[in-house]
């Protein structure tokens, strides 16, 4: 079973049925569908063990360098595809099921999407994975076993409600527990220090423990030997259970310790707006890193012996400032577990980590309260303001009197610890994740560190797992792909560029508009399934699909519609060229304008619907907890992208490349990864609107007024007013405040500045969609041709040649 696609589908059916008669006592005929997917799960799961396995003795007689990729988030999906499809295995166990009665979408819709991610974040981590394998470099991944992942969104009268996202019943059956790997983490408690003769002697004690369980899930490459792992915890009490508490009847203080520490793997981002949501969000970060740097250091001394090897075989990447205290916990192992003295751990730790920034979003950079921090991880908390005072202490000799600057690059400041900071200086490389974001950072947020370390900054653009986006999502594009350039793109997404000769041959422009129809149809089939909407398949799919936040600037869309349906309430004869409007969003729990933003959109949708008329041509839909299994459907039937942040505030974006790949037009301004996808295509075939991030910036130093754009723009006028009469009942008046007399400033995101430019330039992408059909699939196709660049092979190549120094195997 070495070469997985050796396997035939007589072998793949006695593989199920003997885990159908080992796991659940039935023989094939008498198995349930459940049944079925389940054994399917752990027979799969076998071969990537199996693979796993040969590669581990690979990496360990070749004495590999592997990466440790630390995430508070994985957003995978679903697995059973991906795999099946990476393995080369879809025909024989296609063929294995008939005999089954049950075809491989029968089982793939048995899966959830595993519950342990939110948006961008944690799939580009997910997408990075299925890269390394493919790649064949050794790599694992970290998180945390939610048990609840971040939450279903159900919207009642348009007001976003949360429920629990039960992933595991369906899910565990691709995680492998690791008994052989738990480790404890310690929190709360007092530290002493005492030094002799022998150095510094520190005593930890008075404290919790919680135990962390491993649970492994495997990721396939494409035909590749590597298995990357994603190595998961779940908390767990391990405090002696009270029996005299619960035989007195006192049940609920009897499993008090242990409700507590299984708390912290329940839920994906709990509500911080409230101390204990603070706390808890605290010490989820803390077990994820405690755990992993414990078993990242086990393993080493296991496999490799001397800690002081570490940076030569370990490169432990901190994506977004989650992780970050795996710095201080890197030097807690070091010193206190391990002997070393303070100089050597920082030395080995700067040589092994390294960090990647995902926003500049002041909100977005973490800070922790000094005194939380202190009581929840006293000796932690020691250490950073070690590590503080060390490198301030620099600072003063060298930048003698600027306290300004020396207090901007401070981990800790007026009673608040720095992640970014932090992540920074314990880094030997920091990377943005797009060339304009990567700029920003080295301008903005981190100019002092970037003055003094110009060669720690860098940049990869992030990129996409083609083969799931494009090559299973969109299998109609992938046969029209392979017909005319062959299959060499599967593997290196550079060959997609050989598409462009085919620009002008006619009946290629044709079977594209054909399979972009075939995409709608089936979106629209899968939308009145799930949701009940009715949705036309001739109307033009115009989709902002991305987190629910007020920089993405869904409300801006949402102006134009309201534009729009203002004319049609004028002239509901008026020839227009039919268009709908597809938004897929959660909004944060706490998040309450965001949450605003989402009921708009569906009283707005409720009251289109209450002019048939004007619904043929109008049509706006809100797709209901939006996931990676509904992207994978909506991806590859979208026509207009919608990638309208504020200039300088998106670092990258991946649905941009997501859209790109399957042949959807950008409207967008000029921000993140837009930049390099509009250099990668030409101005020709991407619609470009709105302010620079350079101008954006200069308007604001110079004082952003919204009332001005109100005041000579007639439509915006027409719009504001809309928004005060309502929609469905019910008056946005609030919305229209927040655009115009908002405080601390009205439009924060600049709505209005750009709402001129993007509705001309919306006008402009409809009118070449209704007129020139030809020349849309040519802009259309020359979009497929040009994305290979945001692969994230490409991506990972990068990662592994500049920052980490790791070699495929």
């Amino acid at each position: 079973m070495n070469n997985a696609k050796s396997v035939t589908d007589k072998e793949v059916q006695q593989l199920i049925a003997g885990k159908l008669s080992r796991y659940f006592g039935v023989t094939p005929k008498e198995a349930s569908v459940d049944q079925v997917y389940k054994a399917v799960v752990m027979s799969v799961r076998d071969i990537l063990l199996e693979k796993r396995q040969q590669f581990h003795k690979v990496t360990k007689s070749k004495k590999g360098k592997r990466v440790y990729y630390l995430c508070m988030e994985f957003l995978l999906g679903r697995s059973l595809k991906n795999n099946i499809y990476n393995l080369g295995l879809g025909e024989a166990y296609a063929t294995a099921l008939k005999n089954f009665g049950l075809t491989l979408e029968d089982l793939y819709e048995q899966e959830p999407d595993a519950g342990l991610g939110n948006g961008g974040l944690g799939r580009l981590a997910a997408c990075f994975m299925d890269a390394l394998a493919t790649g064949n470099y050794p790599a694992m991944g970290y998180s945390i076993r939610y048990d609840y992942g971040l939450f279903k969104q159900k919207i009642v009268d348009g007001w976003q409600t949360e429920l629990p996202d039960v992933w595991l019943p369906g899910g565990e059956v691709w995680l492998t527990q690791r008994s052989d790997k738990s480790c404890i983490v310690k929190f709360d408690g007092w530290v002493h220090e005492e030094w002799s003769e022998n150095g510094l002697k520190v005593t930890y004690g008075g404290y919790k423990e919680v135990e962390a369980i491993a649970y492994d899930m495997m990721i396939s490459g494409k035909d590749s030997d590597a298995v990357s792992v994603l190595r998961l915890w779940r908390a767990r009490n391990i405090s002696k259970f009270d029996m005299k508490l619960f035989s007195q009847g006192d049940y609920i203080r009897s499993m008090q310790a242990e409700n507590e520490a299984e708390v912290i793997s329940k839920v994906l981002y709990p509500a911080d707006d409230h101390y204990e949501g603070k706390s808890l969000r605290l010490k989820q970060q803390y077990f994820l890193v405690s755990a992993s740097l414990q078993n990242i250091i086990n393993d080493h001394k296991h496999r490799y012996g001397p800690l002081s090897l570490l940076p030569q075989q370990a490169a432990i990447h901190i994506n977004d400032t989650h992780p970050a205290l795996a710095i201080p916990e890197l030097m807690r192992l070091l010193m206190d577990e391990n002997g070393f003295t303070w100089d050597d751990a920082w030395n080995i730790v700067t040589a092994t980590f390294a960090y990647t920034n995902h926003t500049v979003m002041a909100e977005a950079l973490e800070t922790w309260q000094e005194d939380l921090i202190a009581r929840r991880l006293p000796r932690i908390h020691m250490i950073i303001k070690e590590i503080n005072r060390r490198f301030c202490n620099d600072l003063w000799e060298r930048f003698p009197g600027q306290h300004k600057f020396i207090d901007g690059l401070s981990i800790i400041s007026n009673g608040q610890i720095k992640m970014a900071n932090l992540s920074v200086i314990g880094s030997h490389k920091v990377n943005g994740v797009s060339a304009l974001h990567s700029d920003i950072i080295k301008n903005s947020i981190f100019n002092g560190f970037y003055q003094l370390w110009p060669d720690k900054f860098t940049n990869v653009t992030n990129g996409i797992a083609h083969r799931r986006w494009l090559c299973q999502s969109n299998p109609e594009l992938c046969e029209l792909l392979c017909d005319c350039i062959g299959d060499g793109f599967v593997k290196n997404a550079a060959e997609l560029s050989k598409f462009k000769k085919f620009a002008s041959d006619k009946s290629v422009l044709k079977r594209l508009a054909e399979i972009k129809q075939i995409k709608k149809q089936q979106f629209a089939d899968y939308a009145f399934k799930k949701q009940g909407l009715v949705i036309d398949p001739s109307t033009c799919f115009d989709v902002q699909a991305k987190r629910m936040h007020e920089y993405k600037r869904q409300l801006l869309n949402v102006m134009n519609i309201v534009s729009l349906y203002s004319d049609l309430l004028d002239n509901p004869d008026a020839v227009v060229a039919p268009q709908t409007f597809i938004f897929g969003a959660k909004a944060a729990s706490g998040y309450t304008m965001a949450k605003q933003i989402i009921k708009l959109i569906c009283y707005l949708a409720e009251d289109i619907k209450k002019h048939p008329k004007i619904h043929e041509k109008l049509n706006v839909v809100y797709m209901e907890d939006y996931n990676v299994t509904m992207a994978e459907k909506l991806m590859p039937a979208s026509e207009v992208s919608e990638q309208i942040s504020l200039a300088g505030k998106e670092a990258s974006g991946t649905g941009n490349m997501k859209f790109m790949i399957n042949g959807a037009l950008t409207i967008g301004t000029l921000d993140g990864a837009n930049v390099e996808m509009s250099e990668a295509v030409g101005l020709d075939n991407i619609f470009i609107f709105g302010l620079r991030a350079d101008e954006v910036e200069d308007v604001w130093n110079k004082g952003y007024n919204s009332s001005q754009h109100y005041n000579k723009n007639d439509r915006l006028r027409r719009v504001i007013e809309a928004l005060i009469r309502g929609y469905n009942g019910e008056s946005f008046a609030n919305m229209a405040n927040y655009l115009l007399t908002g405080t601390p400033v009205a439009d924060p995101y600049m709505c209005m500045a750009d709402f001129e430019s993007y509705t001309a330039t919306q006008k402009q992408v409809k009118a070449l969609y209704a007129n020139e059909k030809e020349r849309w699939a040519k802009m259309s196709l020359q979009n497929i041709a040009a994305s290979g660049i945001f692969s994230a092979d490409r991506s990972i190549k990068e990662y592994a040649a500049n920052i980490w120094n790791l070699k495929s195997l």
